[in-house]
């Protein structure tokens, strides 16, 4: 006999709700099962992790569960308002509506999302506002992860982080680092594990505006990104998601162990050399200035100390960000030298 909910009045919260579809997935050092009771919402996970390389940390992933529950919900006339974030003890929210919303429980190692059809018409904000916060929040509880707003591209099993405010040019400069054959691990979400300083991420999308195009010499690489659809952010700017699944690319096929820090600033290198090195303090400072959410998690004095360790360089914007990625690249070589020297 199949399962079937119990009536409303016996089960007012729906916890008896059958979610029949189930898909498993590895993602960030943890193996997700995600639950749901509809196709539709099968279709962002889809989106959002299939297909990508399972990035192992140890040899027995952490498992964690996400169920998925679909509302029908009104009509949403415009894009729907920004989540905001709540919660307490063994639970973190992000509410959008009462329709459309996250909750998060690391204590139990799950997570609920609820999304209606009406946000299914936005789908970058229901993927990326809700399903992300969930699956991002998870794997970094439950690992005890460091959440760093910052990229990482690398080579050889070694990568480099990159940070810089919204609009440096990370992704672009992601672009041409792969361009050059050096592996893709993150845009701006990057996880920090304990474990030899090894860096795990989504190798999903980049974001480009269209003024990084007119940069791009490879004439199919620049097509297929203006076929790719097209997102805005919050801050009303517009990019272009290129799948980089189906961009022929190089994705980290493993966790990248940190090897350096790059800091990504937007002013022109000008007669300066484009990468210079920085010295501790200037390490911490833009650590500290960089990453206000990863500040207030806990242990985060014992992880900028380990990460202060680690060479730090300051990357100005070169005449083509060719340039700059060639800078990345040679730099990591030198490191590597170095460490076998």
């Amino acid at each position: 006999m199949p399962e079937r909910p119990l009536p409303a009045a016996l089960d007012p919260f729906g916890e008896s709700a059958p979610l029949r579809l189930r898909r498993q997935l590895d993602l960030l050092g943890c193996r997700f099962e995600f639950l749901a009771d509809s196709p539709e919402l099968f279709e962002l996970v889809d989106a959002a992790y299939d297909g990508l390389p399972a990035l192992h940390l140890d040899e027995r992933p952490v498992e964690l569960q996400v169920r998925l529950l679909l509302r029908e919900g009104p009509t949403l006339p415009e894009l729907p308002a920004e989540p905001t974030m709540q919660g307490g003890p063994g639970l973190l929210c992000a509410i959008v509506d009462a329709d459309n919303h996250a909750i998060v429980m690391p204590a139990q190692r799950q997570a609920q999302v609820t999304i209606s059809r009406g946000l299914l018409a936005y789908p970058y904000n229901a993927r990326y506002e809700l399903l992300e916060f969930a699956v991002f929040t998870l794997a970094a509880r439950a690992r005890a992860l460091l959440p760093l707003h910052a990229g990482c591209v690398g080579r050889n099993g070694r990568g480099l982080l990159l940070i810089g405010q919204s609009g440096a040019g990370k992704s672009t400069l992601s672009l041409h680092a792969m361009q050059r054959g050096m592996d893709f691990l993150t845009e701006d979400a990057s996880f920090l594990a304990s474990e030899d300083l090894a860096m795990v991420g989504i190798s999903n999308f980049l974001h480009l505006r269209d003024d990084a195009l007119d940069l791009l010499d490879d004439a199919g690489l620049r097509a297929q990104v203006r076929r790719s659809p097209r997102i805005r952010r919050r801050s009303g700017v517009e990019k272009y998601e290129l799948d980089l699944r189906q961009s022929g690319g190089s994705l980290a096929a493993a966790p990248l162990t940190l090897a350096g820090l790059v800091f990504i600033d937007r002013q022109a290198a000008g007669t300066e050399p484009a990468l210079q090195p920085l010295a501790r303090p200037q390490l911490l400072e833009g650590l500290a200035a960089s990453q206000p959410y990863a500040r207030g998690q806990e242990g985060w004095e014992q992880w900028a100390q380990q990460l202060s360790h680690l060479p730090a360089h300051l990357l100005r914007r070169s005449p083509h960000p060719r340039e700059g990625a060639r800078l990345l690249d040679e730099l990591l070589a030198s490191l590597a030298s170095l460490d076998q020297a």
